[in-house]
């Protein structure tokens, strides 16, 4: 992971931003291609974020669209995760908020996450 400094160096807002959001450490990953914005949740299910072709740009605000993919990891190293939802819009939080509304309508997310009121949408 050579790039993972200068890249949690760029997005050190966007990093901050979902830690405040999940109320969870966020890190920079390789992965494969590039890298990509990483939070773990419990139960083998995780965040990726990303701003271009299926990575980060070199630069934050030089991407249109931000995705925001939530997974759940796979038992066996010969299958891969399996893409729960996904979701982009032009802002990171937003992007976030669509993923979580989604998941949340869906069903298809442990309830333990959800439980502590951070990604439920406001009740009025």
């Amino acid at each position: 992971m050579p790039l993972a400094h200068a890249f949690t160096n760029r997005y050190a807002d966007e990093l901050m931003m979902l830690a405040a959001a999940t109320h969870r450490p966020a890190s920079i990953v390789n992965i494969g291609c590039g890298y990509a914005i990483r939070i773990d949740f419990e139960y083998q299910h995780y965040l990726l974020a990303v701003n271009a072709e299926g990575v980060l740009a070199d630069q934050p605000d030089a991407a249109a669209l931000w995705r925001v993919a939530l997974f759940k990891e796979s038992d066996s190293a010969e299958s891969p995760d399996q893409l729960i939802v996904t979701a982009e819009s032009s802002w990171l939080v937003d992007a976030f908020d669509l993923a979580f509304a989604e998941v949340t309508a869906t069903g298809q997310w442990p309830s333990a996450d959800l439980a502590f009121g951070s990604f439920n949408p406001a009740v009025t």
